[in-house]
């Protein structure tokens, strides 16, 4: 009704506005610009609705899903549909941070320099394995220098059970060691005495807290240990727009900035991966990418040599991917790679089982990120391209 309205405007941000027919298939509602870009939509959206392989669509399809001007404009379907089934194919690659010794010009990623310096954020303790870990993995196995960058401690999504049973094991730990377990037993009376008591939705006190943020941390050394990277190259920003004790933050400040801007001139990266999940139920993971990408552009300002070669690769995380058409830079994964990632999310067990703020989904975090995976590399199988067992994906931003 609103629409025939003779005086109405509609106020959306992108996502939001992402099923419209004009965002979603412009190419119906009027003359558009054929850039590459447009075209792969356009061809992608047609062939997954028509349930074909790209190479397979013919002259008739295009006509009938509203692509006749394309043909008008490009030519016949045959040329299209390999220009479209290249782009695909050449997003494909089992080296995310590029194959060394090869001039491949439509490679996602440069050759050189190999090693490269590598720097993941993750905005919890746990979306760099849940997001990208057979990519992790894979970072790490071609010899590159992988840093991770935890930004927030994650302390509110941890259980009060695992506060006293973690105390627990402190109090036996020190009777085993012979050490004076005063200490450790009145924090643990203290914590359950406080834990009895608490009401819903009463913020922790800043020592439990500690410990639960404590906990996160140990798992995510973990994580890393199982990939293979060294203990100094694992950092906890704990950025202070996270600690509230709430579920509601602070907005980003410029200590935030500064903390990440420190890392980052520490590391000096040829690549960053950061999550561009922004369907995240807290909002975090979008505080958390804005603080990168501010981060980045100061220290542009600043004029460092350095980030002139330094590309932003963003991940996707437990709630989302990327649209098909979207994806720049798609890793395949084995069965094998499938099941060590699944291990790798197991490590954080404090997240498993039931977590207090998940969204709608009540999946758990390994059944989420397998089946997108999946899905993923079953798009591109439909689409007439190898058919691997999963598949994560990323787009670049040009900040």
């Amino acid at each position: 009704m609103l629409q025939q309205h003779a005086d109405c405007t509609f106020v959306v941000d992108k996502a939001a506005a992402a099923e419209l027919t004009r965002n979603k298939s412009p190419w119906l509602t009027g003359d558009i610009d054929w850039t590459p870009t447009m075209i792969k939509k356009a061809v992608v959206n047609m062939a997954l609705k028509a349930a074909k392989p790209v190479l397979s669509l013919t002259d008739n399809d295009y006509n009938e899903y509203g692509l006749g001007d394309l043909l008008v404009e490009k030519g016949d379907a045959y040329e299209i549909n390999l220009q479209v089934y290249y782009m695909l194919r050449d997003t494909i690659t089992g080296w995310p941070g590029g194959k060394p010794n090869a001039v491949i010009p439509a490679h996602p990623e440069r050759s050189v320099p190999y090693p490269k310096k590598v720097i993941i954020f993750s905005p919890h303790p746990d979306d760099d394995i849940i997001s990208m870990g057979g990519t992790f993995q894979r970072l790490h196995d071609q010899g590159h220098d992988v840093h991770v960058g935890y930004q927030t401690s994650g302390n509110i999504a941890v259980t009060d059970e695992f506060v006293t049973r973690f105390l627990d094991f402190a109090v036996g730990f020190e009777e085993i060691a012979g050490i004076d377990t005063n200490k450790s037993s009145k924090i643990l009376a203290n914590a359950k005495k406080y834990l009895s008591q608490k009401k819903t939705n009463q913020e922790d006190s800043d020592e439990i807290r500690a410990i639960k943020g404590l906990i996160r941390r140990c798992e995510a050394r973990a994580t890393c240990r199982y990939v293979g990277i060294k203990d100094h190259n694992i950092h906890f920003l704990n950025l202070p727009f996270y600690e509230t004790g709430t579920i509601e933050k602070k907005p980003m400040s410029e200590e935030d900035v500064k903390i990440t801007v420190e890392l980052l001139h520490k590391i000096k990266p040829h690549q960053v991966f950061a999550a561009g999940d922004l369907a995240d139920p807290h909002g975090t993971h979008k505080v958390c990418l804005d603080i990168v990408i501010e981060s980045l552009k100061e220290i542009r300002k600043e004029g460092d040599d350095w980030l002139k070669d330094c590309w932003l690769w963003l991940y996707k995380g437990a709630w989302q991917e990327w649209n098909i058409e979207e994806i720049e830079m798609a890793i395949p994964m084995s069965p094998d790679q499938v099941l060590q990632k699944r291990y790798g999310i197991f490590i954080h067990q404090s997240q498993k089982d039931m977590v207090p703020f998940q969204g709608s989904d009540t999946r758990e975090f390994w059944q989420r990120a397998e089946e997108r995976n999946e899905h993923t590399a079953n798009f591109y199988a439909q689409l007439g391209l190898t058919h691997y067992a999963a598949m994560e994906a990323f787009v670049r931003w040009h900040y």
